[in-house]
C-alpha cells in the first residue's frame, strides 16, 4: 500500500532553498513596501521567512506561506523589530504558524530590549484551523502583555484590523491609523452600521474620536514615516532612560506667553510651542478628549512628555475621557522613565448628570493613580485657574510632583471664585462692596499663588517669560532621579 492510500493525501514535494526564496519574496507586495518605508535602506533581516502551513485542502502543492513577515532592522540606526501582516498571502489570515512567527519575534525583541512595530492588515482568523487560530490570538495577546512596560510597542493600522486583532492592537502603547487604507473595529461595520443609522463605524477617523487611535495619517506610507519620527522621542526599553536630541534653540530665551494666556479661552498648544525646542510639539490623541492635551516636546534636547489642560475647550474642564487620556499617557511615560511636564489651567471637573452616570469617579481615579504611582521626574506649572480637586489631580505636589511652580497670575482655590464668595464671603457683599469687588479680593488674597506657596504646595512663583528656563532647569536637576541607587553604609558619627 502506497503512502497516498495510507494517508488519503498526496505527499508534498519540498522545494529547494532558491525556489522558496523566490516564492516567499514578493518585492512588489504592499507588505514589502511598508517594510521599506519603515526601516533604513538595506537593514531589514527577515525571521521565519520560510515558515508556512502545509495542507492539501489549500490546493496546489499544498504549500502556502504565512500572511505575516517578521524581522528586524534599523530605524535611524536603532534596532527595531517588526511584524507586517501581508494581505497578498492568504489575505493575511492568522493561524498557528502566523502566531508562532509573531511570538518568536517578541521573544527576540524582549531579550534584546528593542521596540516592536506591529503593522496590521488581515482578513481575520484562518477558520480552517478552528481553535488553533483562536489560540494564536491568545498567544500573541500574552506576548504583548509580557512586553508591556518593558519595550515600546507601536501599532500601525494599515489595512483591516478587526475582531481579536483590534484587541491586540489596542494593547499596544501607541496606535497609528492610515485613514485611506485602514479600518479598526471589533464587530464588522456592515453589521454595526445597520444598527446605528448614519454611523461611520470602522473608519480610522471615527476610532480616533473615541480614543482608540492616537494619530491619524493619510495613508499607510505616511503612517510608517510618522513611526520613524515617533521613535526618536521614545527610549529603546524601560532601562534605557529618557531620550535626547540635538537643538540649537537657546535654553534661556524669554518666552513671553503673557499675550497668550491673557486671552480668554486661549490655546494651550501655543504655550507648549513657545517653551519647547524649535516650537515643536508631537501631539498624541488630538481628536479625543480635546479638553486635555498630551504629547512630546524636547527641552534643551531632553524629551519630555506633556500633559496639559486646554482652556480653549470648555475651560479645560477634566472630563472622564480627558482623565483617562491623561492617565494612560502618564503611565506610558513612567514605564519608560520619560519626564512629565504638567501645565494646569482648568475650571475644574465636568458637572453633568451624564458624567456621573458614566462612573466619573473611576475615570478620575485612573488619573490620580497614574500620577501617584509614577516614579519618573515630574514638574508641574499652574498657568491660570486651578480650582478644587482638579488642581490636586493635575500633578500637584501633594500627588507626586517633584517641583511645582506657578505663574504670578495663577489662581489656586478650593472653589471657583464666584462659588467661593457665595459660600464663604457672602456676608461681605453689601451695597458698598459689590460682588465683583469681593470676588476680586478673593482672587488676590485667598486664590493667590502666594497662599499656596506659603502652604508649601508651590515651590516658587515665576514670571511667564522665564517659563522655559525654569522648567528646563528643574528637569536637568531631576535628570539623575532614577539613574542612581544610593546605599547607606552607616551614619557619619559626630565628633
Amino acid at each position: 500500500m502506497d503512502k497516498k492510500t495510507q494517508t488519503g493525501i498526496s505527499p508534498v514535494k519540498l522545494k529547494s532553498a532558491s525556489e522558496l526564496r523566490m516564492a516567499v519574496t514578493d518585492e512588489a507586495s504592499a507588505a514589502r513596501e511598508r517594510i521599506r518605508a519603515l526601516f533604513d535602506e538595506g537593514t531589514f533581516s527577515e525571521t521565519g521567512a520560510f515558515a508556512h502551513r502545509i495542507s492539501s485542502e489549500l490546493g496546489g502543492d499544498g504549500c502556502e506561506f504565512e500572511g505575516v513577515i517578521t524581522g528586524f532592522g534599523a530605524v535611524d540606526g536603532r534596532l527595531v523589530f517588526a511584524f507586517v501582516q501581508d494581505p497578498s498571502r492568504m489575505k493575511g489570515a492568522l493561524g498557528a504558524v502566523h502566531a508562532k512567527k509573531i511570538c518568536e519575534l517578541y521573544d527576540l525583541a524582549i531579550r534584546n530590549g528593542a521596540p516592536v512595530i506591529g503593522v496590521f492588515d488581515s482578513a481575520g482568523a484562518f477558520v480552517m484551523e478552528g481553535v488553533e487560530a483562536l489560540a494564536g490570538y491568545g498567544k500573541i495577546m500574552k506576548k504583548v502583555s509580557e512586553a508591556s512596560g518593558v519595550i515600546p510597542q507601536i501599532a500601525v493600522i494599515a489595512g483591516v484590523c478587526g475582531g481579536a486583532a483590534a484587541t491586540i492592537a489596542s494593547m499596544f502603547d501607541i496606535v497609528i491609523g492610515a485613514e485611506k487604507t485602514g479600518s479598526l473595529y471589533v464587530n464588522p461595520p456592515f453589521i454595526t452600521n445597520n444598527l446605528e443609522k448614519g454611523a461611520e463605524l470602522g473608519k480610522i477617523s471615527t476610532a480616533a474620536k473615541e480614543g482608540a487611535v492616537h494619530v491619524v495619517s493619510e495613508d499607510d506610507t505616511s503612517a510608517l514615516v510618522f513611526v520613524r519620527t515617533l521613535l526618536s522621542y521614545i527610549p529603546q526599553n524601560s532601562a534605557d532612560g529618557t531620550a535626547y536630541s540635538s537643538s540649537n534653540d537657546e535654553i534661556n530665551r524669554l518666552v513671553g506667553v503673557d499675550s497668550i494666556i491673557s486671552a480668554d479661552k486661549y490655546s494651550m498648544a501655543d504655550v507648549i510651542g513657545a517653551i519647547s525646542d524649535d516650537a515643536k510639539f508631537l501631539e498624541l490623541g488630538a481628536e479625543f478628549a480635546k479638553s486635555m492635551l498630551t504629547g512630546f516636546v524636547t527641552l534643551n534636547g531632553m524629551v519630555v512628555g506633556v500633559v496639559a489642560n486646554q482652556p480653549a475647550v470648555d475651560g479645560g474642564k477634566i472630563t472622564a475621557d480627558a482623565a483617562k487620556k491623561a492617565a494612560r499617557f502618564v503611565s506610558f511615560c513612567d514605564c519608560f522613565d520619560i519626564p512629565v511636564l504638567t501645565l494646569v489651567d482648568t475650571e475644574g471637573y465636568e458637572v453633568s448628570a451624564e458624567a456621573e452616570k458614566a462612573n466619573y469617579g473611576a475615570a478620575l481615579a485612573k488619573l490620580a493613580s497614574a500620577y501617584a504611582a509614577s516614579e519618573n521626574a515630574k514638574v508641574t506649572v499652574v498657568l491660570g485657574k486651578a480650582y478644587g480637586a482638579a488642581y490636586t489631580i493635575m500633578g500637584s505636589k501633594s500627588i507626586g510632583a517633584d517641583i511645582s511652580l506657578a505663574l504670578d497670575s495663577a489662581k489656586i482655590s478650593a472653589m471657583p471664585t464666584a462659588s467661593a464668595v457665595a459660600f464663604a464671603w457672602n456676608d461681605k457683599v453689601t451695597d458698598n462692596a459689590k460682588r465683583g469687588a469681593v470676588e476680586a479680593e478673593w482672587d488676590s488674597v485667598m486664590a493667590s499663588p502666594v497662599a499656596a506657596a506659603k502652604a508649601g504646595e508651590i515651590d516658587d512663583i515665576i514670571s511667564s517669560d522665564e517659563l522655559r528656563q525654569r522648567v528646563s532647569a528643574a528637569f536637568e536637576m531631576l535628570g539623575a532621579k532614577n539613574s542612581i541607587d544610593l546605599i547607606k553604609r552607616h551614619d557619619n558619627l559626630p565628633l
